[in-house]
């Protein structure tokens, strides 16, 4: 382990150097976020992964999830999992020092082991997402940090789908990077309270986007936001984002058609744009979609949350 604690000394050294600058991405955008930023944007998402762990692991046993229909050794790796988003906050919290933000109150939508390896499956692809969407914000030292924890993340969700949901490993060629905002409207979700004296982040969350159940490919499915009727949604469009390509379809008496080829994790955005799902036209979303497929590149079902 001699390797292990150099490497993480090397990469805390690096993290605390790029801090105290406060250097943006591009200085020609005023508004981009600091490194600290960046770091307690991770550190929130680690705090949520972390707490969501700790519950796991004592609430689930080997025979949970024998129950649930699922293979008994996960809970081992689940705990093995608990283990590695511990230390991601105890790394970044060691490089943020007294700027660290602290843990918030969650609130999970898990009732058995099943709903509980559905949830770690949403919560690691978007750690993967998150950390692929802020790199362009880091450099040096403090990114390949970044990418260490980026492809700790990106194992556990293959993992989770695979070896115990039973699906895809992976989605396709290319992951899918979210930006801040659109992450943080995916964790929001689960944070019920945070503490009044934590940092505030340059990050917003936009209103839920909600489907029908039916999510097959070429069939019609209700979509609603703002807590209104489906009905309300027309006129917009809804831009399904997988990897590098994103598919945009209209919103019509308050349905929308679910693409055709849609596979493995899809993130949905409402927006008021038929070309566009960035952040200045979003109305809602993302929400979480899970087109599962088989080894024969056929899908075996899909699931959102």
């Amino acid at each position: 382990m001699k390797f292990s604690a150099a490497f993480t000394s090397l990469c805390l050294a690096a993290v605390a150097v790029a801090l105290p600058a406060e250097k943006r991405a591009d200085s020609s955008t005023s508004a981009a976020p600091t490194v600290t930023d960046i770091l307690n944007y991770a550190l929130t998402l680690e705090h949520l992964e972390n707490a969501f762990y700790a519950e796991g692991i004592k609430n689930f046993t080997h025979l949970s999830f024998i129950e649930a229909g699922l293979p008994g050794f996960a809970a081992g790796r689940f705990s093995e999992i608990a283990q590695h988003e511990a230390t991601h906050v105890q790394f970044l919290a060691g490089a943020l020092g007294e700027s660290a933000t602290q843990a918030c109150n969650y609130n999970f939508p898990v009732t058995d082991a099943k709903s509980f390896a559905q949830v770690s499956y949403l919560l690691e692809n978007v750690g993967t997402s998150a950390y692929s969407g802020a790199a362009q914000y880091l450099s040096g030292g403090t990114l390949t940090a970044a990418a260490t924890i980026l492809a700790v993340e990106a194992r556990h969700s293959a993992w989770v789908n695979s070896a115990v949901l039973k699906a895809n490993p992976w989605n396709g060629a290319f992951d899918t990077p979210l930006d801040l905002n659109q992450v943080y409207t995916l964790a929001s979700g689960l944070i019920t309270s945070c503490p009044s004296s934590n940092p505030t982040l340059p990050v917003k969350a936009f209103p839920a986007l909600t489907f029908g159940s039916d999510m097959t490919a070429g069939k019609a499915t209700t979509v609603s936001f703002n807590g209104s009727d489906a009905s309300s949604a027309d006129g917009t469009y809804v831009g399904f984002i997988s990897g590098m390509n994103t598919t945009i379809v209209p919103v019509q008496n308050g349905q929308v058609t679910i693409p055709d080829g849609l596979m493995g994790v899809v993130y949905a955005v409402a927006t008021s744009s038929e070309s566009m799902t960035s952040d200045n036209v979003t109305l809602a979303g993302p929400a979480f979609l899970s087109f599962d497929f088989g080894p024969n590149g056929k899908p075996i079902g899909h699931w959102l949350l």
